[in-house]
């Protein structure tokens, strides 16, 4: 690759990796286009070649979220073993930590999708990583021989978001414990 080729990607990544920082703390519309120039130290005409609306940006951050929160939980279940019914406690292990890690501010998806019209790209993609992690979940308890694989991934995905949620709103990384034992009983039942 060029020179050049890898300024401009240096440049992409770093204008990505600032607005993943800013906009989880403070989520897209606390963000300005000039701070993140600012902070990511590239020209606005760098930043606009890569980026020619705000939104495109922000799909951007939740493309990457969903790389790194997905791939957590899949690593998650896959820890657990290879018992689908141990798969679909342990991916709540991703949950416990990442309630842990300082600078918690819970679902990135949830905090942009409360932030944005329901017709927009931005709305429609946190709607998608949400059906996409619910189809996996599905998958898992059809696995383990869940009666209803498709209630149980709903309420399993429930519990993630609410442990997601009360994770940052009650400051208690204990939520995601709670979060995990109530997954536990409900696939215990769900799952005969």
């Amino acid at each position: 690759m060029t020179t050049a080729g890898n300024a401009t990607r240096t440049a992409r990544s770093r204008i990505l990796d600032t607005a993943l920082a800013l906009f989880y703390a403070r989520g897209p519309r606390g963000v300005g286009v000039d701070t993140i120039i600012a902070e990511s130290g590239v020209a606005k005409a760098t930043f606009y070649k890569h980026f020619p609306r705000k939104d495109d940006l922000v799909l951007a951050y939740l493309d990457k979220v969903d790389n790194l929160w997905f791939g957590q939980l899949r690593a998650a279940a896959r820890a657990a073993g290879g018992d689908p019914r141990d798969q679909l406690v342990g991916m709540f292990d991703a949950l416990v930590t990442a309630c842990r890690r300082q600078g918690y501010h819970g679902c990135a998806f949830i905090n942009t999708a409360a932030e944005v019209d329901a017709d927009t790209d931005v709305h429609a993609r946190t709607v998608e990583h949400k059906t996409v992690v619910r189809a996996w979940v599905t998958d898992l308890a059809q696995r383990a021989g869940a009666q209803d694989p498709e209630l149980l991934a709903r309420q399993l995905t429930l519990l993630i978001d609410g442990g997601l949620s009360s994770g940052v709103l009650d400051a208690d990384p204990s939520a995601a414990e709670a979060a995990k034992q109530a997954a536990r009983a409900l696939i215990d039942i769900a799952c005969p």
